[in-house]
């Protein structure tokens, strides 16, 4: 394995020139594209002299011509490889210009200009521009952009850049131009160009000022019809942010595109949004509940980043999470406002817990301010994005609402038009409020999940209460000893009756051990603690379960009632786990069942919560809760705890399921959806029995569904019944929906999460199918992804096979597409975790890569991590 050298925040030194204009032409042929950039450029003169050499980032293609001043540049008068491109000597002041040949259609690895269908688009963040033409590749680097674009009329009618359209018009044989300029000075990830066959939907917007915004989302003309949902929430999130934040949108035009080839979910390039096609498409015959949702938050995420990310920037990339975890946390406050609030939290911290959490205790661990990197793209993690957000949310607590807006005005005031740190950032929340925020800092510089242990003792004679919170971070490959972090835990104290008797107030953790006192409190009350899971910790108490029953039922902070609720499902499953290691019958507790039980005659209750709240956790996220993971024993733990809710609560889940059935089946309110989803979670449960009675439920509603997400639901549920049922299910869906990518995106998912045992052998069929291409990360996600990610009772088969039929796509996808390739790799990061024989058999194929003479930097740094 050839090693890769790393990037060190430590180096980090600003670019000893300044680009006063970047001028760029693309001439799009058939087979190639012409590019031509025009720099103007001086010497910074704090950083350079007459000796400094002019470095630019370069890819992997061809230059035909270089003009300096008015001077043409023979190959030997300048330096050029797959890397850099450079010149020994420059002027104070100069022009450069270069011209060089890019071939998109076989670019596979979607970074730069690359070719989706039949429309060719861009990708610059993290350091994809530097494959479009030589320049300064970092976003410290900001300067004003005009982008002309030539091409053929009949094949690409329609011409998208940045800014604003300045002119456009026909030329000679059929071709027509666009010219394009920014009037903002952007970093060159935020460069953007479409060219391509395209209808548009077109809407207005009016700013709070009075200003008049043409909206305009364009897709491939058979699909412009599903593209209203995603208006609808970019104007919601246009009018949040003026109210929430104060921010107006800055031009006259905002685009979006839907593209079907993307490495990630979207793009924020100022004024010219690149979107994966999955989170614009939507209607209720085609699009899930969960898919609505998808998009409304993701297209809020983008258009938030115009002033977080766009209007101020990074100084370097370990900043990374001053525009993402700020607009992650962004994005869900508006989300919380736009629907459920507690269910928006629910669903983030799930999220975190179930994906960043485990990143925390493998190799990939690292500070959401990473102190070095060798591929940026594989520090778009969960740590950057949900992480950070958790660290912003921490500051909002701390701050409070009113505070914190007047430390983001002052923010967006103090630094617009810049590229900026975390220390900015904090240092600005510093002085609004008037805290010192030093130790608080760590959360950025030091990596983990804290642990937090809480214990009660009540003294009879004072009649008060002590709450003693313990925090303990483990050593990891970033920092061997951890200091404490400043936990922000808000704690309220409930009585029997489940009335609040303590309001909550906000308390801050700030040594290893932290006791509060509360005075005049009768004996049998409960501490509501974490509420709004006000900080990213694990936490554990000393509460039993009759306790976690009975915040399960009555804490007035419904995150704290779901969070009860999944603890007693996990001390439950690890109880079963325990009897089958031992050899032991396993049973259910009576406790759990009764509370369960009550929990679902709520009817009063927010029905989304519910739906939430009565969950089982997936294996994928118990398995967090063992330090060895027996794979076997977590899968056989779940399914019968749910079996056994399922048999004792038949005709209870089935009153339920009809009480949902109400709602109209194209009604997106969040009222249908709350039906929806408590329907289709008893219709989960009901499904795990697999008897006939539950099979004609679940096919009726396979067969009648009036939307997707009844459909989907259903089809789930027949694809773990038995292999009859599936290779039944399987071809009449894909017979329906054949000619919807997106759905058919869903239907590799269903069967490359099924538990039946001939799962591995149906995905490797999978892949030889039509609709199946390793070359768009979209169906790699939906099949490949979804079996080595979510199915570990496959991938993690006792024989191996599951390991080595990931391990030869990770090695295929990495001469595609680096990038799917390492986020892939992904799923062998804790093999240090499961039983010996499995350990050996995923460091074997970690080796096996490993082996290989030319990873790609992407895939270098995670199996290197892996096998330190």
């Amino acid at each position: 394995m050839n090693e890769h050298k790393k990037i060190h925040l430590k180096d980090y030194r600003p670019f000893e020139f300044i680009v006063d204009h970047v001028d760029l032409v693309f001439d799009i042929r058939d087979d190639h594209t012409r590019v031509t950039s025009k720099l103007k450029m001086k010497k910074d003169p704090a950083r350079a002299n007459e000796t400094t050499p002019l470095v630019l980032n370069k890819g992997t293609f061809d230059i035909i011509s270089v003009v300096a001043g008015d001077m043409v540049l023979l190959p030997g008068e300048y330096k050029s490889d797959d890397e850099i491109f450079s010149l020994v000597a420059t002027p104070d002041i100069f022009e450069l210009e270069i011209t060089n040949i890019l071939k998109p259609d076989e670019n596979t690895a979607l970074e730069g200009l690359y070719r989706s269908g039949s429309i060719l688009c861009t990708q610059c963040e993290a350091q994809g521009f530097r494959n479009i033409t030589p320049y300064p590749d970092r976003p410290d680097v900001m300067a004003p952009f005009s982008c002309t674009i030539v091409a053929d009329k009949t094949r690409y009618p329609v011409l998208l850049s940045n800014g604003n359209l300045v002119k456009s018009g026909d030329l000679d044989n059929n071709r027509h131009f666009a010219v394009w300029e920014d009037p903002f000075k952007k970093p060159c990830y935020l460069f953007a160009l479409v060219a391509g066959d395209l209808d548009v939907l077109e809407d207005r917007f009016t700013t709070a000022s009075g200003r008049d915004v043409a909206l305009k989302i364009y897709s491939e003309k058979e699909n412009i019809d599903r593209c209203s949902h995603a208006m609808t929430s970019l104007k919601q999130a246009m009018a949040w942010d003026e109210k929430r934040f104060g921010r107006e949108y800055d031009l006259d035009l905002y685009q979006i595109v839907a593209i079907n080839d993307f490495n990630a979910g979207a793009m924020e390039n100022k004024g010219l949004n690149i979107f994966n096609a999955k989170y614009v498409l939507a209607d209720p015959q085609t699009a899930t509940d969960d898919d609505f949702m998808g998009i409304q938050g993701v297209i809020a995420h983008e258009y938030f980043h115009n002033w977080t990310g766009n209007r101020i920037t990074l100084k370097n990339w370990f900043q990374l999470s001053l525009k993402e975890g700020l607009t992650v946390f962004r994005d869900q406050e508006f989300s919380s406002d736009m629907n459920s609030r507690p269910v928006q939290r629910i669903s983030d911290v799930k999220k975190l817990m179930a994906a960043q959490f485990p990143e925390d205790s493998g190799p990939m661990v690292h500070p959401v301010r990473p102190d070095a990197y060798i591929k940026m793209d594989n520090f778009y993690t969960m740590t950057v994005y949900e992480k950070g957000a958790e660290v912003i949310r921490m500051i909002y607590q701390l701050l409070g609402q009113a505070l914190f807006r007047t430390g983001m005005d002052l923010y967006f005031e103090k630094f617009d038009g810049m590229a900026v740190t975390l220390e900015d950032f904090v240092g600005v929340m510093a002085k609004v409020s008037g805290r010192n925020l030093d130790q608080f800092f760590r959360w950025y510089t030091q990596s983990g999940t804290p642990a937090v242990s809480m214990t009660r003792q009540y003294d009879e004679n004072t009649k008060s209460m002590s709450l003693t919170f313990t925090q303990a971070t483990s050593p990891d490959r970033n920092q061997s000893e951890k200091k404490p972090f400043h936990i922000p835990v808000r704690i309220a104290l409930i009585n029997r009756a489940g009335e609040t008797v303590k309001q909550d107030a906000l308390y801050e953790l700030t040594q290893e051990t932290d006791t509060f006192k509360f005075e005049n409190v009768p004996a049998d009350i409960y501490p509501s603690v974490f509420r709004e899971f006000t900080a990213p910790v694990r936490l554990t108490t000393d509460f039993s379960d009759q306790d976690l029953a009975f915040l399960m039922a009555r804490d007035t902070d419904p995150f704290n009632q779901w969070h009860a609720a999944q603890t007693l499902f996990v001390n439950e499953i690890k109880n079963l786990v325990t009897a089958i290691q031992a050899g032991n019958p396993m049973a259910v507790s009576a406790g759990l069942v009764n509370a369960f039980s009550l929990a679902l005659e709520e009817n009063q209750k927010d029905r989304a919560f519910l739906s939430r709240a009565l969950a089982l956790p997936q294996e994928t996220e118990i398995k967090d809760h063992f330090e060895i993971i027996d794979v076997e024993a977590i899968h056989q733990a779940r399914t019968f705890l749910k079996q056994t809710l399922a048999q004792k609560l038949t005709s209870e889940f089935k009153t339920v399921y009809e009480l949902c059935r109400s709602a109209n089946s194209d009604d997106i309110s969040g009222g249908a959806m709350a039906d929806r989803s408590l329907k289709n979670l008893c219709l989960s449960y009901l499904g795990s029995l697999a008897n006939n009675d539950v099979q004609d439920i679940v096919q009726k509603q396979f067969e009648h569904a009036g939307n997707m997400t009844d459909e989907f639901a259903a089809f789930k549920i027949l694809s773990h019944m038995n292999a009859d049922v599936r290779d039944k299910a399987c071809p009449a869906f894909y017979d329906k929906w054949q000619a919807r990518t997106l759905v058919i995106d869903k239907w590799f998912s269903v069967q490359a999460q099924s538990s039946l045992e001939d799962t591995l052998d149906q995905v490797k069929k999978l892949t030889t199918h039509k609709d199946f291409t390793m070359a768009n990360p979209n169906k790699v996600r939906a099949l490949i992804f979804a079996f080595a990610m979510n199915n570990p009772m496959h991938f993690h088969r006792v024989d191996g096979q599951g390991y080595e039929f990931t391990a030869e796509r990770i090695l295929m996808l990495d001469k595609i597409n680096p990038q799917t390739a390492a986020r892939l790799c992904s799923c062998f990061n804790l093999w240090k975790r499961y039983d010996e024989n499995r350990q050996a058999m995923m460091k074997k194929q970690l080796e096996t890569m490993a082996e290989q003479k030319e990873l790609s930097r992407n895939l270098y740094e995670i199996v290197s991590r892996a096998l330190e």
